[in-house]
């Protein structure tokens, strides 16, 4: 995992700790694909690893639904991801 997929996941980390020590039983996270160019069947790259990050954390993805922007910087894919306290 490269070091801004690192950094994605150690933020993913932090505030999915920041909602569990506050007591939250929904914590709702967008997460966007850190791969702008691919536009074939493969690995959404960085995006399992914020959500094993997250889930670390006694969260459970519950549900996740996505959502495609087109920009000057190429195609991006946002998920908004709906996990629920274990």
């Amino acid at each position: 995992m490269g070091f801004i997929n690192n950094a994605k996941a150690g933020l993913a980390t932090d505030e999915a700790r920041k909602a569990y020590e506050a007591g939250r039983t929904v914590l709702t996270y967008k997460i966007i694909e850190a791969n702008a160019g691919s536009r074939t069947t493969s690995p959404m790259t960085g995006v399992g690893e914020q959500i094993e990050a997250i889930e670390a954390q006694g969260w459970t993805l519950s549900n996740m639904a996505a959502a495609e922007s087109k920009t000057l910087g190429g195609e991006r894919v946002a998920l908004i991801c709906l996990f629920r306290r274990r």
